[in-house]
């Protein structure tokens, strides 16, 4: 000891200090990282500072949760620089807290960029928005008003129908070239959006339109990116100018147009009659003018438009292009498809969701594929509300929790071919469509998909609607598509391109 003190009195003042300081981070990191709860879950050693980023494979995140999964159980642990995490896998630990516990898991990680962004702290839509008041009031809205411009009523189901037949004129003009399906996909489901929020569709070639949704895409998948990750961990890096600044381009862009409209809307607005989403949102915000804390306002209404466009455009429309893909490398699956449909609609008369009943073939198809492309295979992310416990492991509040959805729609104690397409996994012995528990595509509980009803009704209609007019076909000389897909922050096809020949 004594030796030891002998050569710390000799090193250079400025050396103490260094050695101070780096065992002071050291000391303070590891009480960061220091787990002090009983039976929390297990997980792989952590680095400091980093946890276990590194350990991560963010180009392919599912293999990782596979990976240990099977090593630390069901129900694991990780750590993002100092944020702890649990993962959730499996029917059983992700129904235990989704659904039976479910104000347990409502909450959301706080998401710094928006702060970046310039937005209020009561200013952050619906996806990302902390569990309170604020997010019930704007989503009990949301719905409701989603309710009274067609969702739920035979007025949505025509307006899809319709730009179903506009999309069936689109493939048409190809005349039976091949394409890439996905723009004019994009193109049809925004349509969709864009009748309930803004009262009008556009053109497939308008030129706002298109990069409106360009943009949105681009927001969607640099926010699940490896910067705005880290930019969300260590937000002061925001101050620092270079290159990773231009994650915040794509989302003022879209924030900038989605601003035209609302203005125009603003100047063309009828007090006494609403025509859509964005009129219902302007009415609201005249009534809270004295409420500093109220959820309506400007702000609040870019974000909400910029939420409903991202997560049930972007999502719906990649779900539909496995599906056209799946036509592909499953050919006989797309002619028991074609029979069903001629048999009980024919080829004269457009399909109707009151058909879906009569089509159980059809209807297993586009849950199967849902299951098997397992789009949202993460879920978003989520926040424990309080002190919670799942299948006896204690979760505290404030850690973020990933409900790993493709475990569920891929659970082998479920599922009698779950690494398959395999449409009977919805069909009974006699052919008759069946619901399956674990099925879980829009999550549960109180965060679940806030346009799970309009999704069905587009997948739906759309899907049969194609295939009641065309057979597609892989083009000649073009290799076999892939069906590993890409992750970002869902689940994407590869680029491929069909031939659409009209029946």
């Amino acid at each position: 000891m004594e030796q030891l003190s002998c050569l710390w009195s000799q090193l250079p003042s400025h050396w103490n200090v260094f050695i101070s300081l780096a065992v002071f981070i050291l000391l303070f990191d590891h009480m960061k990282r220091r787990k002090r709860w009983n039976n929390y879950p297990p997980g792989p050693v952590s680095f400091p500072f980093i946890g276990n980023l590194l350990q991560l494979n963010i180009y392919q995140p599912h293999f990782t949760i596979v990976k240990l999964s099977k090593t630390f159980g069901k129900i694991f642990s990780l750590q993002v620089g100092w944020q702890n995490l649990v993962v959730l896998t499996g029917l059983e630990a992700v129904k235990e807290a989704l659904v039976h516990k479910s104000e347990d898991f409502a909450d959301r990680p706080p998401f710094s960029l928006f702060d970046s962004l310039g937005f209020r702290k009561n200013c952050e839509g619906l996806m990302m928005a902390r569990y309170g008041h604020g997010w019930k009031e704007l989503r009990r809205f949301v719905l409701c008003n989603l309710r009274n411009f067609g969702l739920g009523k035979r007025s949505l189901n025509q307006r899809v129908t319709e730009e179903a037949r506009c999309l069936c004129a689109a493939f048409s003009s190809k005349n039976g070239c091949s394409f890439d399906p996905r723009f004019l996909v994009n193109s049809a489901v925004g349509n969709v959006m864009c009748s309930l929020t803004f009262g009008n569709r556009f053109e497939y070639n308008n030129e706002k339109f298109l990069r409106l949704l360009h943009l949105i895409e681009e927001a969607f998948n640099i926010g699940a990116g490896l910067t705005s990750q880290i930019l969300n961990m260590m937000p002061w890096l925001v101050h620092i100018p270079g290159p990773h600044n231009k994650v915040f381009q794509p989302y003022n862009d879209s924030f900038n147009i989605l601003r035209e409209i609302v203005k125009e809307h603003k100047e063309t607005r009828d007090p006494a009659f609403n025509r859509d989403l964005i009129d219902a949102f302007l009415e609201e915000i005249e009534k809270a003018k004295r409420d500093p804390e109220s959820s309506f306002n400007k702000d609040n209404l870019i974000f909400t438009i910029f939420d409903l466009f991202g997560a049930a455009t972007e999502t719906t429309t990649v779900t539909l292009c496995w599906a056209l893909l799946y036509m592909l490398l499953y050919p006989d699956v797309q002619r028991r498809v074609h029979e069903e449909i001629d048999k009980v609609i024919g080829r004269d008369r457009l399909p109707e969701m009151e058909d879906q009943v009569n089509l159980p073939y059809t209807n297993a198809v586009i849950h199967e594929t849902q299951r098997y492309c397992d789009v949202v295979f993460a879920g978003v992310p989520r926040t424990t509300y309080r002190d919670t416990e799942v299948q006896g492991f204690f979760i505290p509040k404030k850690t973020i929790i990933i409900a790993f959805l493709s475990s569920v729609l891929k659970d082998e104690t479920v599922w009698e071919k779950p690494h398959q397409f395999y449409p009977e996994h919805f069909l009974n012995a006699d052919g008759q469509f069946v619901k399956q528990e674990a099925f879980l595509p829009f999550s549960a509980g109180r965060r679940m998909c806030l346009g799970e009803q309009l999704a069905r009704k587009e997948l739906f209609l759309f899907f049969t609607t194609l295939l009641q007019r065309f057979t597609f076909h892989n083009p000649e000389n073009q290799p076999r598509p892939r069906e590993d897909g890409r992750y970002v922050i869902i689940h994407s096809p590869d680029s491929y391109e069909l031939c659409a020949i009209p029946r």
